[in-house]
This record gives structure tokens, C-alpha cells and sequence, in this order.
């Protein structure tokens, strides 16, 4: 893969994201173009589906450069996130030793923990890039860790580097693009935020929603995508336990597509409202004429605005 300059303006960290049907607002531009020109880690915050892991993605895709995930969660330890000795691999070699009659066990232990043996979890391989080509590395939804491994993470985003017992201090040649994800689930400490440019990923508007739905579903009916994007964007000021994301969107406005639906009725929005809710409590409340009374809404402000 071959890596690709940093954008050299605001305008054009928005041609970059663009050209990978990205649609972000000029805040999240700004943020990117300044994380990459001063090299530091972004911290992404927001609701679940509002496109937060798809920016290291697209940033990976558009950079050429290789992505590393670490996907979070409760009880990540070290040897899931860092790095481990290949233990069974190991004691094949010492036992290859011990018949062949080696009894140098100074020698036998350098081998046996050398590079050869051990296994690079992301964090570990995120520190291996080369200049010029550092991966873009995701510590995807950091909120479902302890404060162990926040403490561990602040140590290793200060200086980029970890510390092997058996092999000494590997540091990073170039520092990787570090994108840090949260849902919000708790707050992460202050000391792990000040060493991150910080941003509140939210809900997109209905006109870039909109024009969201028109790159990922290209083959929706325009009719149909004005009418999801707006019921959607009323359905997001309801009190409900968990509003549907931009994910949610592209996935309804996917399905209804393939069964070929022009428009929103309340017989589609019934049979298919599972795409877009996934608590009952939810659903039921919509099925009881809150999903009806929110299209008569919708088809009224679309036919006045036409």
C-alpha cells in the first residue's frame, strides 16, 4: 500500500474524506487537519452510529495507510492489547535443545525470547511503522476498559513506546495516527484527554444526512431518502431509549430499497421498524400512532417545501 501526503489545508482534509463518501461538517475537517499537521491523538466522542469508527477507516483508506483496530472492552489485559510470548512454540524449542544436548541456558533463554517468538497485539504492531508510512491506529470505544488499562494507554500515548522485560524498550520510529473512540458509557480521565485533540461527533442535520444516504444507498428512490432522512431526524427528538444513528439510516434506507418501496406508509414503517429500533419498548411506542402522527409530518413539510 502506498502511502499518501497529509492534506496541507482544512479544505482539502474535506476532498480527502469526501473522495471516500465521507460526508463530515468543516469542525471534524479542522480537527483531522490539525491532528495530522501536530501529530496528536483524537479523541472521537458521541453516540453509537454516528460514524466515529468509519473516520479511522476512511482516513486509513485515503492515506494508504494500514489500520490497526483494538477494539475495547471489559477485562483487556495486556497480553490481549500489547503483546505475548508464543509459549507453545517455545517450549518446542527448548525441548529441540535439551535432545540435541544443549546445556547453555544463557543462550537457550536469548533464543527463546527473541522477536521470533513474540506475538505483536495492536498496540505493539502500531508502534512498528516506518517512517512515512506509521499505521493509523483505532482504540475503538475506550469507555468499555477499566481505569487500568486508561493508565496503561496514557503511558504508552506519551511517549510511544512499550517496554518488553526480555527484550528492552521498543519505540516507535514514527509515531502512529492515533483515533480514540468513545460512547460515552464513562468519562475517561482528564490526563488522557489533554494529551488528545478533542471532538463531539454528532448527529448529522437533515440535509447532509441526506446526502450521506445518496452515497452509500446510490440506488434509492430521492423521494424515499428525503422521507427516511426527515422522519428519522424527528424520530432522534423523541425520548426514546436509543435513537437510531447514521448507521440505522443507511441500513433502512438499504432495506427499503431492496423491497422496492417509493415512498413511507405506515404498513412499511410497521413491518420493518426492527432495521431501525432495536429495543421493544421502542417499537411499541412508535407502533401506537407516534410512527404515523411523525409521517403525516413529514409528507406535510415535504409537499410544502416541493
Amino acid at each position: 500500500m502506498q502511502s499518501k501526503p497529509f492534506p496541507e489545508t482544512i479544505d482539502q482534509t474535506l476532498a480527502l474524506l469526501e473522495g471516500q463518501d465521507y460526508v463530515a461538517d468543516r469542525a471534524l475537517a479542522t480537527v483531522l487537519f490539525l491532528g495530522l499537521r501536530m501529530k496528536r491523538p483524537l479523541f472521537l466522542e458521541g453516540e453509537a452510529g454516528v460514524g466515529k469508527t468509519e473516520i479511522a477507516k476512511v482516513l486509513a483508506s485515503a492515506l494508504g495507510r494500514r489500520l490497526i483496530r483494538l477494539q475495547c472492552y471489559e477485562g483487556l489485559d495486556i497480553s490481549s492489547a500489547v503483546y505475548e510470548w508464543n509459549y507453545a512454540a517455545q517450549m518446542i524449542e527448548i525441548r529441540i535443545g535439551e535432545a540435541a544436548g544443549a546445556v547453555d541456558r544463557s543462550a537457550m533463554e536469548r533464543n527463546v525470547f527473541s522477536e521470533k517468538y513474540l506475538i505483536r497485539r495492536p498496540v505493539l504492531d502500531a508502534l512498528g511503522g516506518k517512517k512515512g508510512a506509521a499505521p493509523v491506529f483505532l482504540i475503538d470505544e475506550l469507555d468499555r476498559t477499566d481505569e487500568a488499562f486508561e493508565a496503561f494507554l496514557l503511558e504508552i500515548l506519551s511517549d510511544y513506546q512499550v517496554t518488553v522485560p526480555e527484550l528492552g524498550t521498543i519505540r516507535a520510529e514514527e509515531p502512529p495516527i492515533v483515533i480514540i473512540t468513545t460512547n460515552r458509557t464513562r468519562e475517561i480521565h482528564d490526563a488522557l484527554k489533554r494529551r488528545c485533540l478533542y471532538h463531539w461527533v454528532d448527529y448529522p442535520n437533515a440535509e447532509r444526512e441526506l446526502e450521506i444516504v445518496r452515497r452509500k444507498v446510490p440506488n434509492a428512490n430521492r423521494r424515499l431518502s428525503a422521507e427516511i432522512v426527515h422522519f428519522i431526524q424527528k424520530l432522534r427528538q423523541i425520548d426514546l431509549f436509543k435513537v437510531p444513528g447514521v448507521a440505522e439510516t443507511i441500513d433502512w434506507a438499504g432495506a427499503l430499497t431492496e423491497l422496492d418501496k417509493l415512498a413511507l406508509d405506515p404498513e412499511t414503517i410497521s413491518d420493518t421498524i426492527g432495521v431501525l429500533l432495536k429495543y421493544q419498548d421502542d417499537i411499541a411506542r412508535i407502533g401506537e400512532g407516534e410512527g404515523r402522527r411523525i409521517l403525516d409530518e413529514v409528507k406535510t413539510e415535504l409537499a410544502a417545501a416541493e
